[in-house]
């Protein structure tokens, strides 16, 4: 069975959020050992310098790469990455399964982005749309992208 995490910064704050990554791990579990990992988000004033978003993204970095299964494959969400298709993604996860480790952790940093250094470490880059989204909104919609994947790759009806 393969192995899904996604790894995030920061905590859900309100219930819908947290009730639908719920839903989606639920529905999950039949194909993956799927989990979310969240990481402690660093605080920062209303305006912050160049140098504290560095080190915002630095520090919210070490944590994201220490949470990171070894041996798995690394997407990374962030703009500058490539938009995949549903179907991508879900041919994507069916490599990854039959060829690669069996293991893949989806990683969506904080408000400011990721830092370089986990950036460099992805295999993949992923860019969710050209549109900007709230990384609360981000880590749903990439839950329901793994399950639709999954659907996908079996022929379920789910996806249209």
């Amino acid at each position: 069975m393969i192995k899904v995490c996604i790894i995030c910064v920061g905590k859900l704050k309100e219930a819908y959020w947290r009730e639908a990554c719920a839903e989606y791990s639920k529905r999950m579990s039949r194909f993956a050992d799927f989990s979310i990992i969240e990481v402690d988000e660093e605080k920062l004033p209303d305006q912050p310098s160049e140098s504290q978003i560095g080190n915002t993204l630095k520090k919210e970095g070490e944590r994201i790469l220490s949470k990171i299964p070894q041996g798995a494959s690394i997407a990374a969400l962030c703009i500058e990455g490539k938009i995949y298709s549903s179907e991508q993604l879900a041919q994507l996860m069916e490599d990854n399964a039959s060829y690669g480790s069996g293991s893949i952790a989806f990683v969506i940093g904080g408000s400011w982005g990721l830092s370089e250094e986990v950036k460099r470490a992805a295999d993949v880059r992923l860019s969710m749309s050209k549109m900007t989204f709230p990384h609360q909104l981000a880590r749903v919609m990439l839950c329901e992208q793994v399950y639709r994947g999954f659907q996908i790759n079996i022929g379920g009806k789910y996806h249209k």
